[in-house]
């Protein structure tokens, strides 16, 4: 059922056209949206209701029954009699009897994809639903999730959906309380581009709109309708690692998690012993800020001392003395290849335990 501001927006826009006024009743005869104080018409819209005539004048009243596939769902009561203020008025019903229709068919596809997000479909269904809901099924697309810092509401739902436009072949849902959900369809060309540039052009547009901390991840594009939902867990999983690994960017693809994509799939008790074995009992996220800072940034330049040390603005021995500090205690020389690997795995372990105890499920 389409809710009673759309009703209400509908039949103002219908007076400010046709200079007649028009009320909307329900079944039991409250009003659901009316451009003027029409008197006490409740009982006479019940007895109409029960009348077989689809269309009826009442005490200067032209009353019109409104169906949803045969099932009396709204009477119209437009103010005046006489012939064109009939006509007005079955124009008016037949225009909110359309929108019935059309909203059904949105939300019938807005429940079909969300059961295809979550894979709550057979095969055969899927495929048989498509073509009733007129879905193309064999066109490229990609699932992309959009979280902002106030959780989901309907506010960034709608003005999500505002932002992509009418564009049917699009679908903007939502499968919980935290995240809105896109369903993209991609031209043949370069997809990757063009993910790239939708995320980009929807984030700009949301931050416009005073929407904050937005994320917008996304997974890898497929071709079948039925491999939607893998699109979905994709995107899921890049949200989820981009926040623990990648917390600076806004847009995360879920191609480019890189091991962090490994890391989020390990257990933790295996991530405890993991860094019981490497650092015995203690952990990295123990190291005073100085150390730390010195680790990220040897890091960054790619394990280079000169320019470490001149981006510290310390002395190249002042840099040796810290990496040799560091290694008597965790016996790991970040300035050979393979135990610095060790170290910065291990950096990410502890970065991804931290997020897994704090995460609220």
């Amino acid at each position: 059922m389409i809710s009673n501001q759309i009703l209400q927006n509908t039949i103002d826009g219908l007076k400010s056209i046709a200079r007649v006024d028009l009320c909307v009743l329900d079944v039991d005869g409250k009003t659901a949206a009316s451009t003027a104080d029409m008197g006490n018409n409740a009982r006479a819209a019940v007895e109409f209701a029960a009348s077989p005539a689809d269309s009826q004048e009442i005490q200067g009243y032209q009353y019109f029954k409104i169906y949803d596939e045969n099932q009396l769902e709204y009477i119209l009561v437009t103010g005046g009699v006489g012939e064109d203020v009939y006509v007005i008025g079955k124009m008016a019903a037949f225009q909110i009897q359309n929108l019935l229709v059309a909203y059904k068919e949105r939300f019938d596809k807005d429940n079909f994809i969300k059961n295809l997000l979550l894979d709550n479909l057979l095969l055969v269904d899927i495929y048989s639903r498509s073509k009733k809901l007129h879905i193309q099924t064999d066109v490229p697309r990609v699932v992309m999730i959009v979280e902002s810092g106030n959780g989901r509401d309907n506010n960034v739902l709608e003005l999500t959906r505002t932002h992509f436009g009418a564009n049917s072949k699009d679908f903007i849902t939502a499968v919980d309380e935290n995240n809105v959900i896109i369903v993209k369809e991609l031209s043949d060309t370069d997809a990757f581009k063009e993910i790239e540039k939708a995320a980009k052009s929807l984030e700009t547009y949301l931050q416009k709109e005073g929407i904050d901390r937005i994320r917008i991840a996304y997974g890898t594009v497929i071709r079948e309708i039925k491999e939607v939902s893998r699109s979905y867990k994709e995107a899921r999983m890049a949200l989820d690692v981009g926040k623990i690994f990648f917390d600076e960017r806004v847009i995360i693809a879920y191609s480019e998690l890189g091991i962090g994509r490994l890391i989020y799939q390990l257990p933790i008790p295996l991530c405890k012993m993991f860094i019981r074995e490497i650092f015995g009992g203690k952990s990295p996220d123990e190291f005073d800020e100085e150390t730390l800072t010195t680790i990220y940034k040897f890091f960054e330049n790619s394990l280079n001392v000169s320019e470490t040390s001149r981006q510290l603005f310390i002395h190249r021995n002042t840099l040796v003395y810290r990496l040799d500090k560091l290694q008597k205690g965790t016996g790991l020389d970040l300035r050979v290849f393979e135990d610095a690997i060790t170290f910065k795995i291990a950096l990410m372990v502890v970065k991804y335990m931290k997020y897994m105890e704090n995460a609220d499920f």
